[in-house]
């Protein structure tokens, strides 16, 4: 996508933009409500520059950093890619982990969302040493295999898979990571944290439901049809 300002100070996007909005959660169209002065870029000459917009689903603002490419007479390039100053933050159904093993998933996808990679694998490790903590031999050890199956499935190096389980079942130093590698631990988390609890938790309830309702069933007394003559 590019995007010029136009000497008279247009602002022209090839494309339509639409992201996540952090606010509402909507995938919606960001509209330009505040954009660069084609003077200003011209006179100042900067390397980036900001832009603001809102969301077309809340109205909320949303802020993004774009390179500014060229600058002519007639108009000013900006690059394809918007950095967005404020980013959605990740999703996970909370309510089913344990109370410290929530709060500390939490600051750790804070950690992710901010763009602090090594503070989030370190959260990332105080997470699973509290759900270990509180799960027996055998809990403990499908959770490693768990993240095997992730690597596996994956399709992830052996070396970012060594990466993974010492960051998370180790108690070695931590190895530092970079935006590609959060990304890959943030769904490994999610993945795993949700095998342990939340689909425990679901799997426990429908099949407690199930049997409550045979149960009932059973105690039915069933209605006689009268036969037609």
């Amino acid at each position: 996508m590019t995007i010029y300002v136009n000497k008279d100070n247009g602002f022209a996007q090839a494309e339509i933009l639409s992201r996540e909005c952090p606010h509402c959660g909507a995938h919606a169209q960001l509209i330009p409500v505040a954009t660069p002065s084609f003077e200003a870029l011209r006179s100042a000459r900067p390397r980036h520059v900001g832009i603001a917009y809102r969301c077309a689903a809340c109205n909320e603002p949303r802020f993004v950093r774009a390179v500014v490419r060229a600058i002519d007479a007639e108009r000013a390039e900006l690059g394809s890619h918007l950095v967005e100053i404020e980013r959605p933050r990740e999703r996970f159904p909370f309510s089913y982990l344990p109370e410290d093993v929530e709060l500390l998933f939490r600051e750790a996808l804070d950690c992710y969302t901010a763009g602090c990679h090594n503070a989030f694998a370190s959260m990332c490790r105080r997470t699973m040493q509290a759900a270990m903590a509180a799960a027996d031999g055998r809990a403990r050890q499908r959770l490693r295999d768990a993240c095997a199956d992730v690597v596996q499935l994956g399709g992830l190096s052996e070396a970012l898979g060594e990466t993974l389980q010492t960051i998370l079942f180790s108690a070695a130093d931590l190895p530092s990571i970079g935006a590609e590698e959060a990304a890959v631990l943030v769904e490994v988390m999610k993945d795993l944290l949700y095998q342990h609890y939340v689909r425990v938790a679901k799997l426990r309830a429908a099949i407690k439901m199930r049997r409550w309702f045979a149960n009932e069933g059973a105690n039915v007394t069933p209605i006689r049809r009268r036969e037609s003559a």
